[in-house]
């Protein structure tokens, strides 16, 4: 063979080689296309470029993208398929309706703070003051205690409402709840106290208060005070739950049945696990507030604080 013809063959092989490369359209897509489509930086490049990709993917062994000018025509009706799309999605009329909504939303609870679900608009104000100031704050003070379980007591007969209305009454009535006064009521307080219409208390409550008024003063003789005692069926440290949904929300727990079983034992009355589960939601003994609460947050950072008692 001579030297021309040696030097043709072998142009002629470069040039079938070339030709199988261009035909090659796995290969042709891995090494050319997503390359060039992820370069930009842009959120919405990046979304094309995706959507891009994974729909080249999918037909990448077709047939029919054998051919290079085939390729390009896939590749800028697949671009004009998918821009197009998302803008239709983002000024759609279902898009626009839940944009309204949500502004709506926003404009109603613009101001207005997230309570726990049992908090509505039909509350009355002292019990949502109730709710915001009291509920879930962990208390220490004996007279305090003491007044928060003779209103959970209450719970018997009335409602957290109603109770929370009178709450200035009672107070009046049983001497800011100072355990040392009230043990030393007599006949004479019982008797106007029960015959109170506006505080509407039954005589055997009066009595029950006194009653435990005394056996408080038994406690702080033991323990050193009330506070002690009542923090340490906790290792005085407050329970912290994470409720979501008010049907969450136990009536009562074994801290609060053994808690009720030692009262009991030391003479309380009106100290059932459920009343005392009550007392302990009202003096922060456990956090039951909804996790979606404001002052779900704002109870815990004053749980997670040593423990202040002295």
């Amino acid at each position: 063979m001579s030297r021309a013809n040696v030097r043709r063959h072998v142009l002629l092989e470069n040039k079938v080689l070339k030709e199988r490369e261009k035909t090659s359209s796995p290969k042709h897509l891995k090494r050319i296309y997503p390359i060039g489509l992820h370069k930009s930086t842009s959120s919405l490049s990046l979304s094309l470029s995706s959507s891009l990709s994974l729909s080249l993917s999918e037909n990448s062994y077709d047939s029919s993208l054998t051919d290079s000018s085939t390729l390009d025509q896939k590749i800028s009706t697949a671009l004009r398929f998918i821009a197009p799309t998302q803008r239709r999605e983002y000024n759609s009329p279902v898009a626009k309706v839940v944009q309204q909504q949500i502004s709506q939303t926003q404009d109603t609870n613009d101001g207005e703070l997230k309570r726990c679900n049992w908090i509505t608009k039909n509350s009355d104000k002292v019990y949502v003051a109730f709710h915001d100031e009291c509920w879930g704050v962990p208390a220490y003070d004996d007279n305090q205690l003491f007044e928060l379980l003779a209103l959970s007591g209450m719970l018997m007969d009335h409602n957290w409402t109603e109770i929370v209305k009178r709450r200035e009454l009672f107070r009046e009535a049983f001497f800011g709840f100072d355990p040392n006064k009230v043990a030393k009521m007599g006949e004479k307080e019982i008797a106007e106290i029960a015959s109170n219409k506006a505080i509407m208390l039954a005589e055997c409550k009066v009595r029950c208060i006194i009653d435990n008024a005394k056996c408080i003063l038994k406690i702080v003789r033991e323990c050193g005070s009330f506070s002690s005692y009542m923090w340490g069926s906790v290792n005085h440290k407050p329970v912290i739950n994470r409720f979501r949904y008010p049907r969450n929300v136990p009536l009562r727990s074994p801290k609060a049945e053994a808690m009720s079983k030692d009262l009991i034992k030391r003479g309380f009355r009106y100290v059932g696990p459920v009343i005392v589960y009550s007392f302990m939601q009202a003096a922060g003994l456990t956090i039951d507030h909804l996790v979606d609460c404001y002052r779900y947050s704002e109870c815990v950072s004053l749980a997670e604080r040593p423990w202040r008692h002295i």
